[in-house]
């Protein structure tokens, strides 16, 4: 999967640069995740553990698998790891 696969929705984007999320965290997430669960109504949800300022912290994107592209339709870092880290896949 190549970045020029992978299209960011505008809201997306607005809310990515709201929540102080870099985009090539978002693209590295989905190229290459630590875990990739199912999401709600088709979605995907790319996981990575990211340490920030001495805190584990878990970067979710949510994704839809389009014909030509993956399309992110949003990203949020949090610190509930074990609420959204699945132990078995």
């Amino acid at each position: 999967m190549s970045v020029r696969d992978i299209k960011i929705i505008p809201l997306a984007k607005k809310k990515i640069a709201q929540r102080k999320i870099e985009e090539k965290w978002v693209i590295d997430t989905i190229t290459s995740p630590d875990q990739k669960i199912d999401g709600y109504g088709g979605r995907f949800v790319a996981q990575k553990r990211l340490k920030m300022e001495g805190k584990e912290k878990l970067l979710r994107v949510v994704y839809e698998e389009a014909t030509s592209c993956l399309l992110v339709i949003t990203a949020y870092l949090t610190s509930q790891i074990e609420r959204y880290w699945r132990k078995e896949l």
